[in-house]
């Protein structure tokens, strides 16, 4: 059993905003269907490497859904849509404001045919707003709600903003829309009544900015705030090794400073005492040496040390799938433990329209000769 596994959902999201929010959904059991157009979405066929017809974030957004090809600028491929929603429980979708209205397949529509049915709306600066029209990617969320000037003036008070290494943009409002989708799924089982949820990433990425309350309550600009209260002393920050590794040190606070202090019998240890120790060992050495001390303290990896990593094997946290075009793909796997109802990683990205047949047939039950007069016309494919 899954905690979703009576949960259908139409996925029309694309890129990595809306494809992470179904990919949990999915993890936790929902069938989720993800639904494009017959020549494919943008993020399949994204630019750089394609590894079996994808890009590798297409491969890494989309584990564990169903595809199916749907041309919805044909009445058809809308009819046939509308037909899915009746049977469905969600509908998630990252087009800018409007662009479902235009297809015929608005909120107002959708609960017509389903008064049950919970639909995502995923967007920038959300259905309404001076910004609302606006295009929006992460990084400008990133921008705006403060995240992109915070990043490089820590890494350099005086320098540029610094964007962020990964889309956090999506990711962020992605996950809270996942958890917004399940509290709708709560409520509409309590009351049989759906509900549009408006998900906006500079909404989340500014609540996930807790510098803004800082500054409303001091009217300081976090460095402001930070040279006039100064935090705890500590020794915590990066640290280069004698073989060019890094590892990271957490230690602030009278705790693990007095640890620090007893074992190399000092009064009080500063951070270029310790940057001088770091440098007269390796990496490793390092880490073995504070970690025994009882500091938080870390290697800093790469993307292929953290694969090879033993502790994430021990927890399972990657397993190896089967691509029909790609071949044998390692992915993460579902980050959290549930103790009765475990979600996981089954199955790979999907190859476009490959369960076309099988959806139009199973869930509508149209007849085989019916899908071919559709995949000739262009309504639909199958792989």
């Amino acid at each position: 059993m899954k905690i979703l596994d009576d949960i259908r959902v139409l996925d029309l999201s694309h890129v990595w905003y809306g494809p992470w929010c179904t990919m949990m959904l999915a993890d936790m059991g929902a069938e989720v269907i993800r639904v494009e157009p017959p020549w494919g979405a943008i993020d399949r066929l994204a630019e750089g490497a394609l590894f079996g017809g994808a890009s590798y974030t297409f491969h890494h957004l989309n584990l564990n859904k169903k595809d199916i090809t749907l041309n919805l600028k044909d009445p058809e491929g809308v009819g046939i849509f509308m037909e899915l929603v009746k049977k469905a429980d969600v509908v998630v979708q990252n087009f800018s404001p409007g662009a479902m209205e235009r297809l015929g397949l608005g909120y107002d529509v959708l609960r017509g045919l389903n008064p049950g049915i919970i639909y995502a709306a995923l967007s920038g600066f959300g259905q309404y707003g001076p910004y609302s029209e606006r295009k929006s990617y992460a990084m400008i969320a990133e921008a705006m709600s403060g995240h992109t000037m915070m990043t490089g003036e820590r890494a350099d008070p005086e320098g540029p903003p610094l964007e962020m290494a990964q889309a956090y943009g999506d990711l962020g409002p992605g996950t809270m829309a996942a958890m917004a989708i399940l509290g709708a799924i709560r409520y509409r089982d309590r009351t049989g009544v759906g509900q549009m949820i408006d998900v906006a990433q500079y909404d989340c990425m500014v609540a996930y900015n807790t510098a803004i309350t800082g500054y409303t309550l001091s009217g300081l600009l976090p460095l402001e705030l930070q040279k006039k209260y100064p935090m705890g002393r500590g020794v915590g920050g990066l640290y280069e090794a004698k073989d060019g590794g890094w590892i990271r040190i957490a230690a602030f606070g009278p705790r693990f400073l007095d640890l620090l202090n007893r074992h190399y019998g000092l009064e009080m240890v500063e951070k270029e005492f310790i940057g001088e120790r770091v440098k007269e060992m390796t990496r490793d050495e390092a880490v073995e040496h504070f970690v025994g001390m009882g500091l938080p303290c870390a290697p800093v990896f790469h993307v292929d040390e953290t694969v090879a990593d033993p502790h994430l094997a021990a927890r399972g946290m990657f397993v190896e799938l089967e691509h029909p075009l790609a071949g044998t793909v390692k992915v993460p796997n579902f980050p959290i433990k549930f103790s009765e109802t475990p979600g996981e990683v089954r199955s790979a990205a999907p190859v476009l329209g490959a369960h076309s047949k099988e959806l139009l047939m199973g869930v509508l039950g149209m007849s085989e000769e019916r899908f071919v007069e559709l995949v000739r016309a262009g309504v639909t494919s199958q792989a």
